[in-house]
């Protein structure tokens, strides 16, 4: 049994710990829901594939750069479409995964309608699904979904 001087003040949803262990957790699948597109990214390009995309509208080239910045922009996206979902609607894990999937699925249409070589569309298709199965794991394992509870902003 520990015995704590000072009680940490608690906040709606649980304790301070609890909040800022969460946050610790969901930065993390952030960050690797980033990382790892990047590292597919990396091995992919040094198989070979271009990354050259052509369409109606012209010819892009997908660098690691705006890898790692769509990948971190859909991690926040994925993050905060969680934290509201948590605040506003029961059984918000179950929801949100329902949510992210499609989302995942969905990425993967451009990646087959741009042209492309193979190579090129296959590495597409693994970023899409990479920052996917990072995030989706370890965003769902800090909801604590077992509660399907709401809780309001005053926490009821």
């Amino acid at each position: 049994m520990t015995t704590q001087l000072h009680p940490a003040p608690s906040t709606p949803g649980g304790t301070t710990t609890t909040v800022h262990a969460r946050r610790r957790a969901r930065a993390v699948a952030t960050g690797a829901a980033t990382l790892l597109p990047a590292a597919v990214w990396l091995v992919a390009h040094a198989l070979g594939a271009g990354f050259v995309l052509t369409d109606s509208q012209g010819t892009a080239t997908i660098g690691l750069p705006v890898v790692l910045a769509f990948s971190l922009l859909f991690a926040l996206l994925g993050w905060g479409s969680l934290a509201l979902m948590e605040r506003r609607i029961a059984r918000a894990a179950t929801w949100w995964t329902a949510l992210a999937v499609t989302v995942a699925l969905l990425s993967l249409v451009p990646v087959f309608v741009e042209q492309a070589t193979g190579g090129t569309k296959a590495a597409l298709a693994l970023i899409h699904l990479a920052v996917a199965a990072a995030l989706i794991p370890l965003l769902r394992r800090t909801t604590g979904s077992g509660s399907g509870r709401v809780r309001t902003a005053r926490g009821r």
